[in-house]
């Protein structure tokens, strides 16, 4: 087994390479403008620091969000490009579930990230390897009282101490805990998710209401 990692639905670009084992190299940047000028660069770097082909990789693993329209596509169009021109399986994992096996936590939590709008993307958990529900966009005032007491990981709950007053790192997600986590249920024999976007609501850029089109005669 041989995975690289990748994830842009944060403000980080973060890359990974996973042996089965242990992660080999990675790599991680945070710049919420740059996901799509610094993803390859960051991938030939985790390659060359591990002495790897890419043509060696036996699998791909990409964050899925949720997360902002445009960041996140970058890197799910990067992982299903790798995945044709290598003809390798293609494993998408929720970005919230990284965040929170990064938290090592073994008690009750929630992970918020920031999804702008002054709104956060959140779930509950039971411990680190347990989503307890389904991911969600929501104003932190909203969830106060589902959240109240729970220790919260992630950007959106560092941003909003009201809400999340027991917030703590990590604050982003790494492509190293997204391939640890992978690695893990695949040795386990479980089957990982499709590489499908959450994006949860609309993207920001939309056609104006009173757009009128005008085609020639």
């Amino acid at each position: 087994m041989l995975l690289l990692a990748l994830d842009t639905a944060t403000p980080a670009v973060t890359v990974a390479l996973h042996d089965g084992d242990s992660v080999v190299a990675s790599s991680s940047q945070v710049d919420a403008r740059r996901h799509g000028e610094l993803l390859l660069p960051a991938v030939d770097r985790v390659l060359a620091e591990s002495g790897t082909r890419l043509d060696a990789v036996t699998g791909i693993v990409v964050g899925v969000g949720p997360g902002p329209y445009t960041g996140l596509r970058v890197g799910l169009m990067t992982a299903d490009t790798f995945g044709l021109a290598l003809g390798v399986p293609v494993h998408g994992v929720c970005t919230l579930d990284g965040l929170a096996y990064a938290s090592d936590l073994t008690v009750p939590f929630v992970v918020a990230t920031d999804a702008r709008r002054k709104e956060v993307y959140w779930a509950r958990y039971d411990d680190s390897r347990t989503r307890a529900t389904e991911p969600a966009v929501d104003r932190p005032a909203d969830i106060a009282e589902t959240v109240e007491g729970l220790p919260a990981v992630g950007a959106g709950a560092l941003l909003y101490p009201d809400t999340f007053p027991r917030a703590r790192e990590p604050e982003h997600v790494s492509a190293a805990a997204l391939a640890s986590l992978a690695a893990e249920k695949l040795r386990a024999g479980e089957e990982l998710a499709a590489p499908r976007p959450l994006y949860l609501r609309r993207p920001d850029a939309q056609v104006p209401k009173n757009y009128k089109v005008v085609t020639p005669k």
